[in-house]
């Protein structure tokens, strides 16, 4: 990524904290706000993310099933259009090959799913890249970083910015409570929003 300039960014990757509602004492030791600050639809869908992107720009947005009509409105807010899920993770236990059981009403909770959105006509870069990726999870809600491989691989070395980000992997801009907040390539300041 050239960085340092002004660009408009076209790889946007997301993993917002949404907020749930849990059902019981015993889901509420285990939700997302136990582990940090979750945001409501409205906040999510008011964050100017379309003034980040360029005219052609693809979004990877993950989503847990729960939320997935709420995904669209935030999609449709941030000025994209669903195209497809681009990853759906599998999850393994942290210490085994044996498949993750997470939390769930209906079924346990195995699988999470990043939709691919675009605005424009971003230009893809490989046509290799595979859909599922089978990986251990890690702490609460960290993707694996191989879902950021395949983004990097999908849409070339083009400027890019990781919102509600928990580190700062070389090559992005990046933007989350948990590694400050940086200035993406594009120029705008978002120290302003909040998570």
């Amino acid at each position: 990524m050239t960085g340092g300039g002004h660009e408009k960014i076209k790889v946007i990757y997301a993993d917002p904290p949404w907020a749930y509602k849990v059902w019981s004492k015993k889901g509420a030791g285990r939700s997302a706000e136990s582990h940090y600050p979750t945001m409501d639809i409205a906040s999510i869908k008011a964050l100017p993310v379309g003034e980040l992107a360029d005219k052609d720009c693809a979004l990877f947005l993950w989503i847990t099933f729960p939320m997935l009509r709420e995904a669209w409105g935030v999609m449709d807010a941030w000025g994209f259009t669903f195209k497809t899920v681009a990853f759906v993770w599998i999850k393994q236990c942290r210490k085994s090959e044996d498949l993750f059981t997470g939390m769930g009403y209906w079924t346990r909770a195995n699988a999470e799913i990043c939709l691919l959105a675009t605005r424009g006509r971003p230009k893809r870069a490989a046509r290799d890249v595979k859909q599922v990726i089978l990986s251990h999870v890690e702490r609460h809600s960290q993707k694996p970083e191989e879902a950021r491989r395949r983004i990097e691989a999908l849409m070339g070395d083009v400027p890019r910015i990781e919102l509600f980000a928990r580190a700062s992997p070389p090559g992005w801009d990046v933007w989350g409570n948990e590694v400050g907040k940086r200035y993406p390539a594009c120029g705008k300041d978002v120290n302003h929003w909040h998570t």
